[in-house]
């Protein structure tokens, strides 16, 4: 139910005043409601923005987890892990952080206010007792149980002797053929089982009478297998010998066709070449080349030499003999005169 509100009024001491129109109270029950109803009638008037069931803001990011999802281990692991180091990191900076020297000897530190403007501080809180008074609630009795009224009228029978179950009587027949048949199909159930037993038995006897023939089959076909790798591989030897042996003979036969053929070839192409002059002796070819030609120029020289020499004795001994001859003869008319 709205209210209006009145205007504000102030007192005549200057207090302010509050006043609202009269409106009736709400019928109450006498005894006190479940919590489901209690919950549910609250729910009609509470607020849904202040609700934690309805979610406030983009919905588009958001990661919901089912109810009945299990958390991973290594996710909480690794929660816990983070958790450990962020706490780790907050105490080593609070180990960093500089703090204020202790105090020294017969000193103490004392809080001091640094705000522009000084306030009283008190370590009393001031605090006022208000008392208030509501109805109190009573605890609704249990229900009793429903016990449905009596209707009908009451009537009886009289019974004689013989006219109700003889248990002994009339269960000794039905007794014996029960008996009967259990035994029946006990010994039904016995036979079977030796039946069962002596037919597992031969089948027990089958199956390894069968696996040791399987076993010797397998012997007989690993040998037979063996006996058939070892021919191929003899085999494969000797055709590998035969060709072997069949290489040797084209190659010695080669070797000889290529002796026969080169017996002739290679002097003569060797006595070609050496008169060429392809195959030659180093010392002889560098007395050819080099030494005689060396000492030819010296012989030349040499005679040269020689040759100018006895042409300048030559002409010195014709000069001589001329320029005696000369003397002899202008020596000579003068002899007689003198005789």
């Amino acid at each position: 139910m709205t209210s209006v509100l009145q205007p504000q009024k102030e007192g005549p001491n200057g207090t302010y005043t509050f006043a609202s129109r009269p409106r009736p109270v709400q019928n109450r029950t006498k005894y006190r409601e479940p919590e489901a109803e209690q919950n549910e009638g609250q729910s009609q008037y509470g607020n849904i923005m202040y609700d934690r069931r309805v979610v406030r803001g983009n919905t588009y990011a958001q990661n919901i987890i089912p109810v009945a999802a299990q958390p991973n281990p290594i996710e909480l692991q690794r929660q816990q892990e983070s958790r450990r180091r962020a706490i780790a990191q907050k105490r080593a900076k609070d180990l960093l952080k500089p703090k204020t020297p202790e105090a020294l000897e017969g000193r103490k530190h004392i809080d001091v206010q640094t705000e522009l403007y000084l306030e009283e501080l008190s370590d009393c809180i001031e605090s006022t007792n208000v008392e208030c008074q509501t109805d109190a609630f009573l605890d609704k009795p249990v229900t009793p149980l429903f016990i449905p009224a009596k209707s009908g009228k009451d009537v009886a029978t009289q019974i004689e002797d013989g006219e109700l179950f003889d248990f002994d009587m009339e269960v000794r027949p039905v007794l014996e053929v029960l008996v009967g048949k259990t035994v029946e199909q006990s010994l039904l159930e016995v036979m079977e089982e030796e039946e069962l037993a002596s037919l597992r038995a031969q089948q027990r006897a089958f199956e390894e009478l069968r696996n040791a023939e399987l076993v010797e089959v397998q012997r007989l076909e690993e040998q037979e297998r063996r006996h058939r790798e070892e021919k191929e591989r003899r085999i494969a030897q000797q055709r590998e010998v035969l060709e072997k042996e069949k290489e040797i003979a084209d190659k010695i036969a080669a070797r000889a066709f290529a002796q026969h053929y080169l017996a002739d070839l290679l002097p003569s192409v060797y006595t070609t070449l050496r008169d060429h002059g392809y195959f030659y002796d180093p010392v002889e070819r560098d007395i050819e080349n080099v030494f005689l030609p060396w000492l030819m120029v010296q012989v030349n020289e040499s005679l040269e030499k020689r040759h100018e020499a006895r042409s300048i004795l030559d002409k010195l001994i014709r000069d001589v003999t001329q320029k005696r001859m000369d003397v002899y003869g202008h020596s000579t008319p003068q002899s007689p005169s003198s005789k």
